[in-house]
């Protein structure tokens, strides 16, 4: 049941007019909120409803089920640590419970997500020297959203180690934290105290917070169906697909607009998410802002995915010394952040590439700072050339995330850098979409504020239609397929 998909739609309408029937009664509305969330993630693992009473055999509906169960498994555990961790004051006992919920999170991770990698790893590294490893691969089921379950998990046990969340919430609560359905597979990741704190609070719905909601969510839609599915079926899956077909041009085309698919795929997911949970009185953070406008690479990560990015600051980069140290060690902690981010991404080493590349351009700017000092007001060229090299770098580095293997994307920068001209596969719907992509990423962010605002005066006729004519608009340019987000994979 994907997001921007038809049936999701109707999903939420029904829930939305449930639970705002019930909100005022806290058990209700916590049922209410985890039976959809529940529901919301065993459609992810192609359970029918009807599987629930005799139309699937018990067995195979226990096989499919397994994901869930490890998360219900993960939940309990961290559960039973933070209560310990609640009824204790000994520092000592304290940080052993903690450091029992990072290690048992961490192993979900590992054991689901990277044991494969290791065996091939070890396999290759040992191979040549006649040290046989296991041949066969483990065959081991990836649950959906592991990796955001896990950054989530993590978060809110230390922050209780910390001080910064409560270990008084009840199980439900907690798993209705790791569940809730707006963001469950794909985030953004939520910190304890923006959501699972405002549980117990009677929530509220103003006629200008659900208008900006329902703004949010077609503002989503749109990045979602209109620019990242049509830029990616029109030329960055083909190109991708056989770069050997296609000119140096049409390969750099391509790779600009994967870059600019991967931000509308993403941020229009996140827009959606933002948009549901304000419908039912919650507030999740912002997860991009405009992040092709920065002006240097540590800007660039203060704008993309900002909850991974600060996860990663706050869980990992900051317990690492992070600036605090030495020169050396504070390159450290930038590379280190940066590789095991990329690998967050996906158990190839591809990942690890990627985020490597990230780390030593990280370092290099700050070397640059600490000899030249960072200028607090650049002028126009030099925001100019900063934007540009930027947007290059990543641009550049993004063919390693698209592609396949390694070899794939050695194929594909030889084939852009060999010099063919020629834009004949480039067409003028591409040309438009890519042009729309640019200038929606630029424009101020008044903007959208006047717009959004001039939706919120119509009368609310008037928003029906433009929400209906929105909707017919979509429907008409966006691929006939429906396509999954880029970041499921993830």
């Amino acid at each position: 049941m994907l997001s921007h998909s038809l049936q999701y739609v109707v999903f939420v309408i029904a829930v939305f007019a449930l639970y705002w029937a019930v909100h005022r009664h806290y058990w209700p509305r916590m049922l209410l909120l985890l039976t959809a969330s529940l529901l919301v993630y065993v459609s992810f693992l192609q359970v029918p409803l009807s599987a629930f009473v005799g139309g699937m055999p018990v067995g195979e509906l226990v096989v499919k089920l397994v994901p869930l169960f490890i998360f219900l498994g993960g939940v309990t555990v961290d559960h039973l640590l933070v209560k310990g961790m609640g009824r204790t004051e000994r520092p000592g006992v304290r940080k052993t419970l903690v450091v029992l919920s990072i290690v048992s999170n961490l192993g979900l991770l590992a054991g689901f997500k990277y044991l494969e990698l290791l065996r091939k790893t070890v396999a290759s590294l040992l191979g040549p020297w006649g040290v046989e490893v296991r041949p066969e691969p483990f065959h081991l089921l990836l649950p959906v959203g592991l990796s955001f379950f896990v950054f989530q998990a993590i978060s809110y046990t230390v922050d209780v180690y910390r001080g910064k969340a409560s270990s008084e919430h009840s199980f439900v609560e907690h798993l209705l934290y790791m569940l809730f359905f707006p963001r469950v597979v794909s985030g953004p990741i939520v910190r304890a105290s923006e959501l699972m704190a405002h549980f117990r609070e009677v929530p509220t719905l103003s006629s200008d917070d659900g208008n900006k909601a329902l703004f949010r969510i077609a503002v989503g839609l749109v990045k979602k169906l209109v620019i990242a599915d049509v830029l990616g079926s029109g030329i960055v899956d083909p190109v991708f697909g056989s770069p050997h077909a296609y000119s140096s041009a049409e390969c750099a085309v391509a790779a600009v607009a994967y870059t600019l698919e991967l931000y509308y795929d993403f941020s229009g997911y996140s827009d959606i998410a933002i948009g549901v949970a304000s419908l039912f009185g919650f507030k999740f953070p912002e997860n991009f802002a405009r992040p092709y406008l920065a002006k240097n690479l540590f800007e660039f990560w203060n704008r993309w995915h900002m909850s991974l990015s600060s996860w990663l600051r706050d869980y990992l980069y900051i317990p690492l010394g992070g600036n605090r140290r030495s020169k050396p060690r504070v390159c450290f902690n930038l590379m280190m952040v940066m590789v095991l981010g990329g690998l967050w991404h996906g158990a190839d080493w591809r990942f690890a590439v990627w985020g490597g590349v990230h780390g030593v351009a990280l370092c290099a700017v700050r070397c640059w700072w600490w000899f030249k000092g960072k200028q607090q007001e650049p002028g126009p060229v030099r925001v100019a050339f900063g934007m540009l090299a930027t947007f290059t770098l990543v641009v550049l580095t993004r063919v390693v995330f698209r592609a396949p293997d390694m070899a794939h994307a050695g194929e594909f920068y030889a084939r852009m850098l060999a010099g063919i001209p020629g834009l004949a596969n480039v067409g003028p719907l591409m040309w438009s979409m890519l042009a729309i992509a640019v200038l929606a990423h630029a424009v101020p962010m008044k903007l959208y504020d006047m717009t959004a605002l001039a939706f919120l005066k119509l009368p609310a006729p008037a928003r029906a239609v433009v929400l209906v004519l929105l909707g017919l608009g979509i429907r008409q340019l966006s691929t006939l397929e429906t396509r999954p987000y880029v970041y499921l994979q993830f």
